[in-house]
């Protein structure tokens, strides 16, 4: 091959008017649940329209789901959502806390790999939900030359509403691509030896900050509907051995974590114990103070930055509660990266 420009190459023995070939590469793309452009009404009901049409979140028939969806509650959720959105939005970036520590954790992943591969390995991030679409970044990665990629959902447990629906994503955008790469799909690492070290780290640090010990702490999880645990996700039993691991790897006695479950949307039951009813009844109990995390998200967001962060301690505060302590997502902390970059290193394996 003879090089004729940065990045290309024509082919030693094709024709003179082939076009130039890329150098090859192999991408790396992280992909996260979403954000809204904006917590304007429009920009609120853009993306909670993609969200909860989506039939891995919500798996009602459409001809039942929609008209309640785009009439009654996409006229009022924007509103109060883009309320909670704006508590939290980082105002200086003009973008959703969750985009900022995306971008941040991105490029601690892009810095590291590039010091072990160099620029053979092309790494970036998109949104299942809002910008950047996934759909834009694989196009962005085959124009740039990506034979071959690592789809990294940045979900620690898999369920159906998250890391499935990211690879929906994921192949659909592939299906437009007149040359396909060779792709992969990272699985769930929720009991990850790095990324358990990691979750007792940040625990370690947040209690080495207060005066008195809480009384509990709480491993908020996303919730889902037990309808889906009846039917075959795994999601319950992994949050179950990420509590009971974190615990271990703590050293700490059976009965000093408990495991919840936060957002719970719509009638039908979800899997329980409900954190936002927990937290009130230890308060009521007498404990007085606790601490609160959640291991299923790899960054800060709406359900953690004012859920957690805002109605959880709400609840907890006004059945009695004295001191809540709310222990951040591992986001771009050093021992998360460093998981994440075994995470990967393991997926790669016979491709560098």
């Amino acid at each position: 091959m003879t090089d004729i420009a940065p990045g290309t190459a024509r082919l030693a023995h094709a024709p003179a008017k082939h076009p130039p070939v890329k150098a090859a590469k192999i991408g790396i793309l992280l992909a996260n649940l979403g954000t809204p452009d904006g917590y304007d009404y429009w920009s609120m009901r853009r993306y909670l329209s993609e969200f909860l049409s989506d039939k891995r979140v919500v798996d009602i028939p459409d001809w039942k789901w929609q008209p309640l969806l785009q009439g009654l509650i996409l006229s009022v959720r924007p509103f109060t959502s883009g309320k909670n959105y704006k508590l939290i939005w980082n105002h200086e970036a003009n973008e959703s806390p969750l985009l900022s520590i995306t971008k941040a954790q991105t490029a601690a992943i892009a810095e590291a790999v590039a010091a072990k591969h160099g620029d053979r390995v092309m790494v970036d991030f998109a949104m299942r939900y809002g910008n950047p679409s996934t759909g834009s970044k694989v196009r962005e990665m085959v124009a740039a030359g990506c034979e071959k990629i690592l789809f990294f959902p940045l979900y620690p447990h898999y369920a159906g509403a998250t890391t499935a629906t990211a690879n929906d994503a994921f192949f659909a955008a592939l299906a437009h691509e007149k040359r396909q790469p060779a792709a992969r799909t990272v699985a769930e690492y929720f009991d990850h030896p790095a990324y358990i070290d990691a979750l007792a780290q940040s625990v370690e640090r947040a209690y080495a900050k207060l005066d008195h010990r809480p009384d509990v702490l709480i491993t908020s999880y996303h919730g889902m509907p037990l309808r889906y645990l009846m039917e075959g996700d795994p999601y319950h039993c992994q949050c179950a051995k990420t509590t009971r691991l974190l615990r271990e790897r703590l050293g700490w006695e059976k009965g000093s974590i408990d495991l919840t479950f936060q957002s719970i949307f719509g009638r039908e039951e979800w899997l329980k114990p409900y954190t936002v009813q927990h937290v009130a009844e230890l308060a009521k109990q007498g404990k007085k103070r606790i601490a609160v995390m959640a291991p299923a998200f790899s960054a800060d967001c709406i359900e953690t930055l004012e859920e957690i962060n805002g109605e959880i301690r709400e609840s907890f505060q006004h059945a009695g509660g004295e001191e809540f302590t709310y222990i951040a997502c591992l986001n771009d902390e050093p021992a998360h990266i460093s998981a994440l970059m075994q995470v990967i290193e393991a997926n790669l394996g016979g491709w560098i």
